[in-house]
This record gives C-alpha cells, sequence and structure tokens, in this order.
C-alpha cells in the first residue's frame, strides 16, 4: 500500500530521477560479468534487478532498499568491500537519512547489520577481523551517508521552517508596531484636541464679548459674532475627529494637558512611588511637541517602572543644553527588591514601541535597555526645535533568523563528519589491539617446535601449542605438503610475519613440521 501511495504522488520527474539512479547503480554491477573475476551474466541480472527493486522501495520504504543493497554486497564479498554495490550501498543510505526522519528504525536496522555480521563470520570463518571489516565498511558505506542525508535534510527543513517563522514574525511585529504608531499618535491628536480645544473655546469666549461690546461699530460686532461661531463650529469638529480616533473604550484622559513633569512626579510620589527628579540647565520654554514627549517618556517609564519593578526607587535627570539646543532626559531604576534583574520588555514593549513614536515625531531618538545594576534605563534626547525624523529601515527578521539556521545546520553537518571519523579511530584501535593481542597469541617458540613430534594426535598437539595460530598461510610461502588434509601456521617472531612454523595434519595426526619462508621449504625433521 505504502508502495502504491509513493508511486502515486511521484511525478513524472521523480521517475526519471529513479530511472536514471537505477542506470547508474546497475553500471557499477555489470563490471562483475568477468567470470576470471568470480562473475557472471546471471550473478549481473539478479544484481541489476535487485537494484531495480530497491529504487522501486526507496520512496516508501528507504531501509528496506538499503537492506537489499548491503545483502547484494554480502553476497559478493562477505567483507562488503565491493566496488559493484558500494555506491548503490552510499545512495541508499544518503536517501534513507534524506527522505526518513525515523532515527530510531534506522539504528536498529544498523545494530541489526552488525549483529549478523558477527554471527556470520564466528559460524563460518571463525575470523573475528573479517567483522572488523564489515563494520568499517558499514561505517563508511551505510552510516556516514545516512548521517549526511539526515542533516541535509534538517537542513532544508530548518531553511523551510525559518523562512516561514521569521517572515511571520516579521509580519506580527510590523502589525504591532503600526498600531501603536497609530495609538500614539491618536494620543498626540487628543492632545492636540485638549491644548487647542481650551484655545479655542477661549477665543470664541473673547469673541462673544466683543459681539456685545456695545462700543463696537455693528459691522464689527457682527464680525465677532461670526468669529465665536467659527470658533465654536471648529472646536466642535476637532472634538468629533479626535473622537473618533480614539480607541474603542478610551476615555478622556485623567491627567492635565498642560501637565508638567513636576507634577507627573507629584502625583507619583502621592501615590507610593520613590520617584526623584533632577533638572539641570537654564529654565527655558520649550516647543509644544518636544514638552509632551519629555511628559511622555517620565511617564511611560514610571508606569514600566510601577508594572516591573515595584518599590525600586525611579530617578528622572532632564538635562538642557543651550548650546546644542538639545534636551535630554533619562529614567533609571535599579533592580526590584530581592535582586531580581528587571524583565524589562516583558510584557511585549509596545508601549515602548509608542514612545518611540512620540520621541521620533518631536524630532528625537530613544534608546532603552537593561542597565548595568540590572536595572532599566530608558533615555531620550530631543532637539528645541522638534522635527519629524524619518524612521529608519529595520534589518529583517527573516534574514536574521536564516542566518541562525544555517549556522546550526553547519555546526550539526561537521558533527555528523567529526562522529563517524571518531567511531574509525576507535575502530582501528580496537583491530590493532586484537591484531596485536593475535600476534603475541600466535608466537611458537623453537623449543615447543622442536619438542612437536611427528604421529601425534592433532587434540593432544594443539593443547600444548599457541591458541592463536594465522588465519592461513602467508604470501609467497609455497604450496603446502601433497597428501596432507590441513596446516596450521605460528609466527616464529612477534613483529615477523615470515618466516613462519607449518604443521601439517592427516586424518588429524601430523604427518609433517617445516620452518617456511618467502623461499620455498626448509624441512626440519
Amino acid at each position: 500500500m505504502r508502495v502504491t501511495a509513493a508511486l502515486r504522488r511521484a511525478t513524472r520527474r521523480d521517475l526519471l530521477l529513479d530511472v536514471a539512479l537505477w542506470v547508474c547503480l546497475g553500471f557499477f554491477v555489470t563490471m562483475r560479468e568477468d567470470p576470471n573475476d568470480g562473475g557472471s551474466w546471471p550473478q549481473v541480472a539478479v544484481g541489476v534487478v535487485s537494484l531495480g527493486v530497491g529504487v522501486l522501495l526507496c520512496r516508501a520504504a528507504p531501509l528496506v532498499s538499503l537492506t537489499v543493497a548491503v545483502l547484494c554486497a554480502a553476497f559478493d564479498d562477505p567483507e562488503l568491500f565491493t566496488p559493484s554495490y558500494a555506491v548503490a550501498m552510499c545512495a541508499f543510505a544518503f536517501l534513507a537519512g534524506r527522505r526518513d526522519a525515523r532515527v530510531r528504525p534506522a539504528v536498529l536496522v544498523f545494530a541489526s547489520y552488525a549483529v549478523a555480521g558477527l554471527a556470520l563470520s564466528l559460524t563460518y570463518d571463525d575470523r573475528l577481523w573479517v567483522w572488523f571489516a564489515q563494520l568499517t565498511s558499514l561505517l563508511g558505506q551505510v552510516v556516514v551517508p545516512w548521517l549526511v542525508g539526515r542533516y541535509v535534510r534538517h537542513y532544508a527543513q530548518l531553511v523551510a521552517d525559518g523562512w516561514e517563522l521569521a517572515d511571520r514574525m516579521e509580519r506580527e511585529q510590523r502589525a504591532v508596531a503600526d498600531r501603536e504608531r497609530l495609538r500614539e499618535r491618536s494620543r498626540i491628536a487628543g492632545d492636540m484636541h485638549d491644548s487647542l480645544g481650551h484655545d479655542l473655546s477661549l477665543i470664541a469666549l473673547r469673541a462673544a464679548a466683543l459681539e456685545v461690546n456695545r462700543n463696537l461699530p455693528p459691522a464689527e460686532q457682527r464680525a465677532a459674532g461670526e468669529l465665536r461661531l467659527a470658533a465654536a463650529d471648529a472646536t466642535a469638529r476637532l472634538r468629533d475627529l479626535v473622537g473618533v480616533l480614539r480607541e474603542d473604550g478610551e476615555g478622556a484622559p485623567t491627567a492635565p494637558a498642560d501637565e508638567t513633569v513636576a507634577e507627573l512626579v507629584k502625583r507619583a510620589q502621592d501615590s507610593g512611588i520613590p520617584v526623584e527628579l533632577q533638572q539641570e540647565g537654564p529654565e527655558s520654554p520649550v516647543p509644544g511637541m518636544v514638552g509632551r514627549a519629555v511628559h511622555r517618556v517620565a511617564q511611560e517609564a514610571l508606569t514600566n517602572a510601577a508594572k516591573h519593578a515595584p518599590g525600586a526607587p525611579v530617578r528622572i535627570r532632564i538635562v538642557r543644553d543651550p548650546r546644542a539646543q538639545a534636551l535630554s532626559v533619562a529614567v533609571t531604576h535599579p533592580a526590584p527588591p530581592g535582586g531580581a534583574p528587571s524583565p524589562g520588555l516583558a510584557s511585549g514593549g509596545t508601549g515602548l514601541v509608542g514612545l518611540d513614536e512620540r520621541v521620533r515625531l518631536a524630532g528625537g531618538a530613544l534608546t532603552h535597555g537593561p542597565a548595568p545594576d540590572g536595572g532599566f534605563a530608558v533615555r531620550a534626547r530631543l532637539p528645541l526645535a522638534g522635527a519629524p525624523v524619518p524612521r529608519a529601515p529595520q534589518a529583517p527578521v527573516a534574514a536574521r533568523e536564516l542566518s541562525r539556521a544555517r549556522r546550526q545546520v553547519r555546526r550539526g553537518l561537521v558533527q555528523a563528519v567529526v562522529a563517524p571519523a571518531a567511531a574509525v579511530v576507535v575502530l582501528g584501535a580496537l583491530i590493532l589491539a586484537y591484531q596485536e593481542y593475535g600476534a603475541s597469541r600466535s608466537v611458537l617458540t623453537r623449543d615447543q617446535f622442536d619438542r612437536v613430534r611427528p604421529g601425534e594426535q592433532r587434540a593432544t598437539l594443539l593443547e600444548r601449542l599457541p591458541d592463536h595460530p594465522l588465519d592461513g598461510p602467508p604470501a609467497g610461502v609455497g604450496p603446502e605438503p601433497a597428501g596432507t588434509d590441513a596446516c596450521t601456521y605460528f609466527r616464529t617472531d612477534r613483529f615477523e610475519l615470515t618466516p613462519v612454523y607449518r604443521l601439517c595434519f592427516t586424518d588429524d595426526v601430523l604427518s609433517s613440521k617445516a620452518l617456511v619462508d618467502d623461499v620455498p621449504n626448509e624441512e626440519l625433521r
């Protein structure tokens, strides 16, 4: 069912790629058609068909395809060092890691390969080094490509998720920032209503006084009446416009429109907040936008301090610099009582976003962040002749998220290469240790060789000999004597492979013994 479903989902491009993969893998199998090389055309046909089945199953069950390639390689060479199927094992292992996100099934399959190889090596060859060779081949041709495919999959997934997440975060942040800017502008409109409405009301009141002044000519009284009506109408329109700009449920401001920072501090102190106000520089009038921005900085900072660091003393410092024609305000507070650091923007920082818009529209710049003592600081610098400052472009969040995802995957790929390399080093050390152990246990001394007599039973004789004979005759030692059933070889020296002692048996009886070297045999009777 899974295979059928996978074939239905496969596009024409996928099918062409699968056919190309089969042709490529089958090409390497055709190198085994030479009978002199241990191959044949029937063997090639079986291998090509098996790989075709593996390619067919690769999309639905990639681990099954890998197992098919490993079995073909094992039948071709028990040590799995076969060029005919090496490419197939690497390709199917890579595709298994690339297409299947599960780890446990792959680990179980790899472990089954190792256990089956150990059982076959001990059952049929009784040579542990064959198993070491199988592990080395599996590590290089199966595990490493699987890890590479797995992390390629992670890379592609992380890139896709990073783009999606970063794009969503960027949209949400822009929406929140835009909403806060609009809210701040509505507050500014409310401030305009509170201040301009009062001024227009005074104009209407004075115009009304002129309208009823009998010392003025009738024409001027009519003009004063028209001015009164225009001021009243402008006040009504301003009230209606600002009422539309205010958010649903937002009431009229509770603080006076012309409240100073000193009055704000006094209200905060009356409410129990320990606030210290420090003003430096000459007293001089500031533009309305600048004054309201300073008031809003102090107000927002006091609100954040009361929310995130209740009980911590707040310091407000306002400095007027006539030479630079600038005014700076800083509101700082230490960590809250108990030593816990101030959470800063734990509530989302939307108030600070609106405050930044207010300061920008007044021509200044706002900075905020954790203080060295663990508290929080809000600072603004405003020109005395305020003018809006263009908003600086923000670095796209998507690019930063993508860069972070790439760094993480690169580290994962490095680990995927380092881990198999470390495993190779450990396996090589085990092989060398095993070879060294076998060499030390396969040395037959000259005294032991001299005490060996032809005619002794094999079972009795082997009890007095080293328990790790060589796996076979070294290269170039010449043919074994005719009429013997089997010969056993022992080292004469731990560090030299030749010459060796050879003991030959016929019907489990020692028939001959000899010291053999690369030059054919000099026998010692």
